[in-house]
């Protein structure tokens, strides 16, 4: 049995860096590439703008999800997509990391009988509170094939009682994509559109529910960004979910609000940044690569490896813990080295598992 057709979902930002170069190396070797964009993220610099970076084509098929509950969004995915997934016949979905679209549609090949791979699997916060801890964690038990970025998510995974011949360790797709487009991202003149030195500011993300949507937490955390920005500009990107309340609250004048940008304008901000303060998961990992420090703003992480290897520190978001942090790095930045496996070739060994697996069944 050969390996002819490949579905791929992408749903939010994120995912859309993990399946082009998975993608890419599909379309190399001749094999079917089936595209699916849930729409998850819907508005446009969240996910046009980052296909268009990444030269990514246009998908085979877009859901139109949009906004909606967690159990609404999840929903809606699941019905869309069986009947795209009845009609295609795949001989296998690729799933990435853990938002909504994830395990909607993990749930639905599992049911139809059709093998799930996911990418980035064993990954694990263990902060129930989280949203992306539950779809990760039932994903893994729904899927064949689990793709694990580094050496902790072996562990965890082996530790839950997964045999061996499902888990493969691949390194961490994402890098093979940052790899690929660094050299470009420097070349982007958005540091002096934007009056930038390198060196010379940080960098904020915050979006995650339970840091964006409580007005006290959020008041508190932009209080305590709005201390570090009197020791370093900073430069906030804001998630189109955020805005509102971020503005309502209001922010500290060398706390600069700017739109949300593109892959290779956000990688050359990340690149050129003093530090980064975030929430987010996948910018522990990027910065890691990039050898900028990086401070996380949530209580745990699900990427362990980036403190222990890389350039990051979670710091909680109490806020004399993130000036305190701050102020140390600006000092001192934080050193570290890129993890092993994180090389650029984590898709070809992913499509070279799926090859080596179809060809045993057959």
């Amino acid at each position: 049995m050969s390996l002819d057709k490949v579905l791929l979902v992408a749903g939010a930002r994120p995912n859309f860096m993990k399946v082009a170069p998975i993608i890419d190396c599909l379309d190399e070797r001749g094999i079917k590439a089936v595209l699916v964009h849930t729409g998850q993220h819907y508005d446009p610099l969240m996910s046009d703008v980052i296909f268009a970076d990444l030269g990514l084509r246009t998908p085979d098929h877009h859901l139109g999800i949009g906004s909606g509950s967690h159990a609404v969004q999840t929903a809606r995915i699941m019905e869309a997509f069986e009947p795209v997934l009845l009609a295609e016949q795949p001989d296998v979905v690729v799933v990435v990391g853990d938002v909504n679209s994830t395990l909607a549609c993990a749930l639905v090949a599992a049911k139809l009988g059709v093998k799930v791979a996911h990418v980035e699997a064993g990954l694990r916060s263990r902060d129930w509170t989280m949203p992306e801890e539950v779809n990760r964690v039932v994903t893994d038990r729904v899927s064949d094939f689990l793709f694990a970025p580094s050496a902790d998510a072996v562990d965890n995974l082996r530790q839950e009682g997964y045999p061996d011949d499902r888990i493969h360790l691949v390194g961490n797709v994402m890098v093979d994509t940052l790899l690929k487009h660094a050299e470009a991202a420097k070349r982007r003149p958005i540091l002096a559109e934007l009056g930038l030195e390198p060196g010379g500011y940080g960098l904020v993300t915050l979006h995650r529910p339970a840091n964006v949507d409580d007005p006290d937490r959020l008041a508190s955390l932009l209080g305590a960004l709005g201390q570090v920005a009197e020791m370093i500009p900073l430069l906030y990107p804001v998630h189109p979910r955020a805005r509102g309340a971020v503005e309502a609250i209001g922010v500290h004048p060398k706390l600069r609000l700017i739109e949300p940008q593109g892959y290779l304008d956000f990688l050359a901000l990340e690149a050129g940044a003093r530090l980064v303060l975030t929430d987010s998961g996948g910018i522990q990992e990027e910065t890691t690569v990039l050898g900028v420090p990086c401070l996380t703003m949530r209580e745990t992480t699900e990427r362990p490896i980036t403190i222990t290897q890389g350039t990051n520190r979670v710091v909680g978001v109490a806020p004399a813990a993130i000036v305190g942090a701050s102020a140390e790095v600006i000092r001192n930045p934080i050193g570290g080295r890129r993890p092993a496996l994180w090389d650029g070739a984590s898709s070809t060994r992913i499509v070279d598992a799926l090859t080596l697996s179809a060809a045993s069944r057959g």
